[in-house]
């Protein structure tokens, strides 16, 4: 019988032909492909010098006779006949080799070479010998946890005769690995492969789960290498030695699809032979923590296993579980953290106490892990928990302390340097934020089991992340590095003080009436927004608001600004970095008095300094001899003596951010307050420039007024035919969800957009519009430059789209809680009411689903949306409390 193989053809060739005596090449498909419309013709005559085209061994082929299917082969002997079809140069071939003196071979996926998965020198446990995997290892204590690293076929299948052999209920194993994986018959073995790429032969593939699934790259792969064999008299090119390419590269013969196993193979087939034995496939990043998709994946696992189930047996013995990755450290350590902490509440242990416990060593603890704790039910035990568990789990690899470690190295560099175009400071900065993340997410994680386990998982993870929001709004203020930040950074140099000209340009023409840029008022209303005031301008202000004609007594004056502010002869200045000058470096606070302590401090410096210091002024650089330096809030109280009716608060939030609900409760107690006192008083806003926060705060004020006073007649709709008049009316996808969802939606959004409007009445020189700004700056991302600033505009564009969402979510809760007295926190109905309908499910995949595929931005979401403002690239100046 003639013997078929795959191999492809090239249709312009001629009737036969004998081969030559030299090998024949293979010209890759992506150039066969673009040879002209001719090939289609000439399908049925091949010429001889084409031949070489062929990848036919010369030792085989006698001569090559054509059809209309595919050319046939006869060789030599005659003793053999197979045909060559077109399905293996149709497949994009690329040929490629390491290095000029390394041979030229195909390349996998068009640009891979392969690489033995696991060498040696990773075995640092020397186990590979007697449990068959290298660094295998239980974890401490009675739980039955083991990690391992990535074992070939027989290797694995000796792990499993040594589970196999405990009583255990159940052996569940977990692959955390998310690169594709092939194992290759080599002797008696199948050894692991990994696709590797030519600049970075020790590292992975990584970031594959928003694209393609492991298993289906794994069976591409599997097809290429199968087709590169049959081209290639059975041989594929590997690498086995990329330290010292010592007999590299090697060859391994491959016949058939058997001689290739991908994952699901090696350790699926145990399944049938084995009743007791659970495989999954759980991919876990190598860096930082799982996603909420993850640890989803993960509780439906336990979701489906009886043996994990609250309901199970007790008396019987827990299951096993295992967890693999590459080496079996990284992504191991972290699936056998998960384990610990869900055979914990499986077993229902009892909890120990820190002070009880005289063998627990715990290291002082970051801020953020800090408040997280006080806000978690439970908080103390589940880092506890947490904390014990990362110990049992700790044979080659601690979290805590990588976490430390990177800490303080990154405090250790002095003087910061580059290392292949890389800040050397901020790579360990990177290091210790993605070490934090992943112990942060461990302990939400942990309070989530907490609160879910016993209810058998009735919500899954990110739908109980949906309804504790908070933990996204903390998650994005973890760098607190600004707090430790030293006050001499103006006075050595290292900063440079901006005044508040240079930063807030008069687009209004009010600074020459009333010395501050950007004065104005909503109309009718009490409500005035500007630019960051001096002394004189804040004097100006108030007289011209006490005036015969204004004659306010009461007024309420609410600073937005979240970065340093000092006023130094007459002029305010906040500190930048000289290669940033309009980038803002805000200060992540949790109390207000930690902004203060911080300008105070900053002052002091400048004072006793005495030196002449570069300031940024409104056209240029100058030399200043500052001696005469305040706080913003020492100059508010010095107004205080001589307008006894005016009260100051600093209300900081981020610049095109929708405020946080704990700002729209500060904002809303103020003016609460001040209306107790007086109902007629007067409302002052402030910010850098007077146009983003400010605006955001003037309209809160203006909706809050109008539920107290009434609401202004609303005229007929306006028939608006512009181009995307319907975008420019706010009428989004995302938007009219929560209209649909809010009692008296329609009714909510119209009075909001009745209060945008008549506050951006005043703003018309300044062409910004809080509502029509959104599709606006959607529009400019086909336009970017680069992919930085197309990424930064789609920050943006969602940024706003939000903002808008809460505004209207706000005057949802002010119509809804009025008959209360609003007794009940707007953060608080957030959390209480708008959650359980799904106000933050919809704002976790929140985006232009009317212009795009919603999967398409990981800024959709609220884990990254809601700290991508604070992520900067600013020179780390202070150290991570």
């Amino acid at each position: 019988m003639p013997r078929f193989a795959t191999v492809s053809s090239v249709w312009n060739m001629g009737t036969t032909a004998s081969a030559g005596s030299q090998p024949v090449l293979v010209t890759p498909t992506h150039q066969v492909g673009h040879q002209g419309n001719s090939v289609a013709e000439d399908r049925s005559s091949m010429s001889s010098g084409s031949l070489q085209m062929l990848a036919i061994p010369s030792s085989k082929a006698k001569s090559i006779i054509t059809n209309k299917v595919a050319p046939v082969v006869i060789t030599y002997n005659c003793k053999e006949e197979f045909q060559i079809h077109d399905s293996v140069l149709s497949a994009n071939l690329v040929v490629g080799k390491i290095s000029d003196t390394m041979p030229e071979h195909y390349l996998v996926l068009g640009e891979f070479f392969m690489v033995q998965d696991v060498n040696c020198k990773a075995d640092v446990l020397n186990t590979t010998g007697n449990y068959g995997a290298p660094n295998f290892r239980k974890a401490k204590g009675t739980h039955p946890l083991f990690g391992m690293g990535q074992p070939s076929l027989n290797g694995f299948k000796q792990v499993l005769q040594k589970l196999e052999s405990e009583p255990y209920e159940d052996v569940i194993f977990f692959c955390v690995r998310e690169e594709p994986v092939v194992f290759l018959h080599l002797g008696k073995d199948f050894i692991p492969y990994t696709p590797r790429r030519k600049d970075n032969l020790h590292e992975n593939l990584h970031h594959l789960k928003k694209t393609v699934r492991a298993d289906q790259l794994e069976l591409s792969i599997r097809k290429e290498l199968c087709d590169f064999a049959k081209l290639s008299e059975n041989i594929v090119t590997v690498y086995n030695d990329i330290e010292n390419f010592k007999d590299e590269p090697q060859h391994v013969r491959i016949v058939s699809e058997e001689d290739i196993h991908i994952t699901e193979e090696v350790y699926k087939r145990p399944l049938f032979s084995l009743p007791s034995y659970r495989y999954y496939r759980l991919p876990l990043p190598m860096e930082g923590a799982p996603m909420e998709e993850d640890f989803d994946a993960f509780v439906n696992i336990l979701r489906e296993s009886p043996s994990l189930s609250v309901l199970r047996d007790g008396s019987r013995h827990p299951p096993a579980l295992l967890f693999s990755c590459q080496v079996g450290v990284g992504r191991t350590n972290l699936g056998l953290i998960l384990g610990a902490l869900v055979l914990h509440h499986l077993q229902e242990v009892v909890y120990i106490s820190r002070e009880e416990d005289v063998q627990f060593k715990h290291q002082p603890d970051f801020q953020v892990i800090q408040v997280l704790i006080t806000r978690l039910p439970k908080g103390q035990q589940v880092l506890d928990e947490v904390d014990r568990a990362i110990d049992m789990c700790s044979e080659m690899y601690n979290i805590k302390d990588s976490m430390y470690e990177n800490k303080c190295k990154m405090e250790g560099i002095g003087e910061d340097y580059q290392i292949q175009g890389s800040s050397t400071k901020d790579y360990f900065r990177q290091r210790t934020l993605q070490s934090l993340e992943r112990y942060f997410f461990l302990i939400v994680f942990n309070a989530y089991l907490h609160d879910q386990y016993p209810q058998m998982f009735a919500q899954s993870f990110s739908q109980w992340m949906c309804t504790n929001a908070w933990i996204y709004r903390l998650l994005g203020c973890m760098d607190c590095s600004e707090l430790l930040a030293p006050a001499s950074l103006i006075s050595d140099g290292t900063r440079i003080l901006v005044a508040s000209g240079f930063l807030a340009p008069d687009m209004l023409g009010t600074a020459k009436e009333m010395r501050v840029a950007n004065f104005r008022r909503v109309l009718k209303m009490p409500v005035y927004g500007m630019a960051q005031p001096s002394s004189e301008a804040v004097s100006m202000v108030l007289s011209y608001l006490t005036d015969e004609r204004r004659k306010y007594s009461t007024m309420l004056w609410v600073n937005l600004q979240e970065e340093l502010l000092v006023e130094g002869n007459g002029q305010v200045f906040c500190p930048r970095e000289p290669a940033c000058l309009e980038q803002p470096i805000p200060v992540c606070v949790q109390k207000l008095q930690q902004l203060e302590a911080l300008e105070s401090a900053v002052k002091e410096d400048i004072l006793k300094c005495e030196k002449w210091l570069e300031v940024i002024m409104e056209q240029e650089k100058q030399m200043r001899m500052l001696k005469c330096c305040h706080t913003v809030s020492e100059l508010f109280a010095e107004q205080k003596v001589l307008h006894p009716g005016v009260t100051y608060q600093r209300i900081p939030f981020s610049d095109c951010c929708a405020p946080s609900e704990e700002v729209f409760d500060q904002l809303l107690e103020a003016i609460k307050g001040s209306l107790a006192k007086d109902p007629s008083s007067a409302f002052i806003f402030n910010c850098s420039d007077g146009k983003d926060r400010t605006t955001s705060a003037m309209v809160i004020a203006t909706l809050t007024l109008w539920h107290f006073n009434g609401f202004p007649e609303c005229g007929d709709e306006e028939i608006v035919s512009i181009p995307d008049a319907k975008y420019s009316k706010g009428e989004f996808e995302a938007v009219m969800q929560v209209v649909r969802l809010l009692p008296d939606g329609h009714r909510m959004k119209k009075e909001v957009d009745m209060a945008l409007d008549i506050v951006s009445e005043t703003m018309t020189p300044m062409h910004y519009h809080l509502r029509e700004i959104i599709v606006c700056s959607y529009k400019e991302i086909k336009t970017a430059k680069c992919k930085d600033e197309g990424w930064q505009l789609r920050l943006r564009s969602l940024q706003y789209l939000e903002r808008y969402i809460y505004f209207i979510l706000f005057n949802s809760y002010l119509n809804l809680e009025k008959k209360d007295s609003w007794r009940r926190p707007f953060s608080l109905w957030m959390h209480q009411v708008a959650a359980r309908a799904g106000i933050y499910a919809i704002l976790n995949q929140l985006g232009f689903a009317e212009f795009e595929a919603l999967e398409d931005s990981p800024l959709t979401s609220l884990r990254c949306r809601w700290r991508q403002h604070t992520v900067h690239s600013l020179p780390i100046r202070g150290e991570f409390i």
